[in-house]
């Protein structure tokens, strides 16, 4: 399993540990994934999704999945997502998700 979020693409990022006596050993920092699952009111049942801690604030700022979806670039998108965002904008619910 990647350790990449499916609603934002935030992934893994690089960088050193740096002692007191200042020598420098790589090192990764994670993000802060979370098993969770979301509701879409449009399709009215329930996604598991691997997201980021962020990426749930977001979804809750921006008022639910639908609405951050409808928003969100289709490169950010995990498959899963995308199929996800096509069948909210199949479902005609998208004008009520973008006012």
């Amino acid at each position: 399993m990647s350790r990449v979020c499916e609603l934002t693409g935030k992934g893994p990022m690089t960088g050193n540990n740096v002692s007191h006596a200042n020598n420098k050993t790589r090192r990764r920092f994670l993000p802060n994934l979370n098993d969770t699952t979301l509701q879409s009111e449009a399709l009215g049942r329930s996604f598991k999704l691997r997201i980021s801690a962020h990426a749930l604030r977001s979804v809750d700022h921006r008022g639910g999945l639908d609405k951050f979806l409808a928003r969100a670039k289709d490169a950010d998108l995990s498959p899963n997502a995308l199929k996800i965002k096509k069948a909210i904008k199949k479902s005609g619910m998208e004008a009520d998700v973008l006012s």
